[in-house]
């Protein structure tokens, strides 16, 4: 086997026609091989040829697409150093574009002795590791490009490759819960019928079953806990692992993009599956241990954890910034994702130990001009001390909004709470994200995400039941602020289903006419539940596995209302925040709050954490001027809201406010009488207990 000198750049193995330039960093190295493997598991071992500064390089030209392989890294073993270079250990290429196979786990994958932690282990860990594959980067686009949909006219809807569809009756047994699977008809239809603007798909980057979880017969279904950074995760693929994964995953790209879809990622830069000083030894860790992780500087041998994972990536070193850098880069350029959502977030941000808005990170972020142009979406916290940074990320960024979650959760389950910051919240949140000109869309509002109680759950459970996760229900957070209606988990009570039912609606109702970015968690809107488990990360199975036996239709209709309400009235998805100010002098207010009563809200009554029913005006006339300069009016509308547990009757306001108002949405029922007569100025309108009412007003 051939090889030449080759080039620094571009890091990892990259195909060029008529061969394989392969690059490698390593500053701490002393040599690196290239180890190639035939298909019955034969090892060639390649030195690489060339050093400049830490990069290791040299070209195959005998070598082609779909050849599998891993590296071997000659070095010091000093653990109290940080340094654990061990060359009986495969490793995975960090750059690698395709991973085949998947970890066994035998203890060759470990670095070190189990009996003596300080001294490394010298079996060989070929047989039980994954390997690279070289892959073909052509592909026939067909002039598909990125499809930029304006933030504030973005509906997300987070979902799992292959939750989505495992048991979905629709689509071929063979494509359930791959990439295909997505890209399937059945499931596009759902999406577009829906009415969404963009999905958000779980960790697609390669990822580790823990150990702990295969030796209880579970997986890691979530996803977090990547191991390559460039390479689609290979069990979502239906055709194969030699690159077969690459190929269906930019159609997948493809077919969401031409049904005006957009793909946004959810990645997970902040840790690897390498775990701590006590967890085995894949690819980073025997590469430059102490270049890509953060290491606590008393003593080396151990990892600085802001994540709960273990370990760390090491956002001060260059050449792990490059890697991120290179990766998302990639994924825009390469596989054509319109955006992403960051893990755990802050931990990228930090510097020495707090957390730096102005940190290296961002400034690249910031200046580059692939990576600056698509959706940046933050998880502000991490479990780092000062760690949660709700509000407090660049102006460019949009964020998972934790208050709004618990804002709208206490509210609807009618806990105590002052009625400012639940206006603050179906507003765009100005409190978190006005003050440095950002917009209402800086607000990613959600109720339910992958991590906690479906909706459905949501209303059926006040305690978590995570007894199936092995964990003796320890797991899991044990503050959901939900409330079972009643009885905990099924039950045959129509009332209680009833309340159920319309608790789903005002939560839907809700998310999506606030001002922001609505995320709806994937099945919410068909009823999708995990009989009260709030921490599913390890259940690849029914548990998470969207049942589309058993869709709850009525549900699906008044989602899909609420979405076409939304799609078709600018006034829920303005690009600024309200004002509270007049317009045109018309003594009219871009937005008002009103009592029961018909009377404007006063300062004092803001502060009472009794009052549950409240009415807000939004008022369409006057709402900016788009990109272009095209001037943008609407209908306005009248939300009444009522979380009490009794109805409510509400005196519309005076005329100067609307004549006469129509009934748009009533979540006391599935779907509002389309009959019921117009209702006039400082008339009554009786709203059900625990209901929410849309009035339109008549033109």
């Amino acid at each position: 086997m051939r090889i030449f000198p080759g080039d620094e750049y571009p890091l990892g193995c990259s195909y060029d026609g008529i061969g394989v330039n392969v690059s490698v960093f390593s500053d701490i190295a002393e040599a690196v091989e290239i180890c190639l493997f035939d298909d019955d598991g034969n090892e060639t071992r390649l030195e690489l040829p060339e050093r400049t500064g830490p990069r290791w390089h040299g070209y195959l030209p005998d070598v082609s697409p779909g050849q599998r392989y891993g590296l071997r890294v000659h070095g010091p073993w000093q653990p109290h150093e940080g340094a654990r270079c061990n060359p009986a250990k495969l490793l995975i290429d960090p750059y690698a574009r395709a991973i085949a196979g998947e970890v066994q786990w035998d203890p060759a994958v470990y670095g070190h002795r189990f009996d003596e932690p300080d001294l490394p282990d010298t079996a060989d860990s070929a047989p039980f590791v994954p390997l690279g594959v070289i892959v073909n980067p052509w592909f026939d686009w067909e002039g598909d490009q990125l499809l930029r949909t304006p933030l504030s006219d973005t509906i997300i809807y987070e979902t799992h490759v292959k939750g989505a569809t495992q048991r979905h009756p629709d689509i071929e047994p063979e494509l359930r819960g791959t990439y295909a699977g997505i890209a399937h008809p059945a499931f596009v239809e759902h999406l577009t019928g829906l009415g969404v603007t963009a999905v958000e798909l779980m960790p697609v980057h390669q990822f580790v079953h823990d150990a702990h979880l295969v030796e209880r017969g579970l997986r890691n279904h979530w996803g977090y806990n990547s191991i390559g950074f460039f390479a689609p995760h290979n069990e979502y693929d239906h055709r194969g692992e030699q690159g077969e994964q690459v190929q269906d995953f930019k159609q997948m790209v493809k077919t969401l993009h031409a049904n005006g879809i957009e793909v946004i990622l959810d990645v997970v830069y902040n840790h690897t599956a390498e775990g701590n000083h006590l967890g085995p030894l894949l690819s980073f860790k025997g590469i430059d241990n102490a270049a890509y992780y953060r290491l606590v500087d008393e003593d080396r041998r151990y990892y600085m954890d802001y994540t709960g994972t273990g370990n760390s990536l090491n956002m001060r070193n260059p050449y792990v910034l490059q890697l991120v850098m290179d990766s998302l880069r990639y994924w825009v350029t390469e596989m054509h994702v319109d955006g992403f959502r960051f893990d755990l977030a802050s931990t990228l941000a930090r510097g020495l130990h707090e957390v730096d808005r102005l940190s290296a990170f961002f400034d690249l972020i910031q200046q580059d001009p692939t990576i600056g142009q698509v959706k940046l979406i933050a998880e502000p916290w991490d479990v780092g001390e000062g760690g949660y940074q709700v509000g407090n990320f660049p102006p460019q960024w949009a964020e998972w909004n934790g208050k709004y979650r618990d804002c709208l959760r206490d509210y609807w389950r009618g806990s105590d709470q002052a009625l400012g910051e639940f206006a603050y919240r179906l507003t765009g949140s100005s409190d978190l994200y006005e003050y440095d000109a950002r917009r209402p869309h800086a607000s990613v509002n959600f109720i339910c995400a992958h991590d906690g109680f479906t909706l459905r759950d949501l209303v059926s459970y006040e305690q978590k039941h995570n007894e199936a996760n092995g964990e003796n229900n320890q797991d899991g957070a044990d503050d959901n602020r939900s409330w079972n209606c009643g009885i905990e988990g099924p039950t045959d009570d129509p009332q209680v289903n009833a309340l159920r039912s319309r608790q789903q609606r005002n939560f839907l109702a809700s998310l999506l006419l606030s001002q922001g970015i609505p995320m709806l968690l994937g099945g919410d809107e068909i009823g999708r539940t995990q009989r009260g488990n709030n921490n599913a990360y390890c259940q690849d199975n029914e548990v998470s596995w969207y049942d589309w036996d058993a869709v709850d239709e009525p549900l699906l209709v008044f989602t899909r209302n609420l979405l076409t309400l939304r799609r078709h009235h600018r006034v829920f998805r303005r690009r600024t925040f309200f004002h509270g100010r007049p317009i045109h002098g018309s003594g009219v207010s871009d937005i008002a709050w009103f009592t029961p009563s018909g009377d404007e809200m006063e300062e004092s009554q803001w502060e009472q954490g009794f009052a549950k029913a409240l009415a807000v005006f939004l008022n369409g006339d006057a709402l900016g001027r788009g990109r272009r300069g095209e001037e943008y009016s609407d209908d306005s509308f009248l939300l009444l809201f009522n979380a009490h547990h009794d109805a409510v009757q509400f005196t519309l306001p005076p005329a100067r406010w609307g004549d006469e108002w129509l009934v748009e949405i009533d979540t006391s029922v599935p779907s509002p009488d389309v009959d019921r007569p117009a209702v006039k100025a400082g008339q009554p309108v009786d709203v059900g207990d625990r209901s929410m009412v849309v009035l339109r007003r008549r033109a």
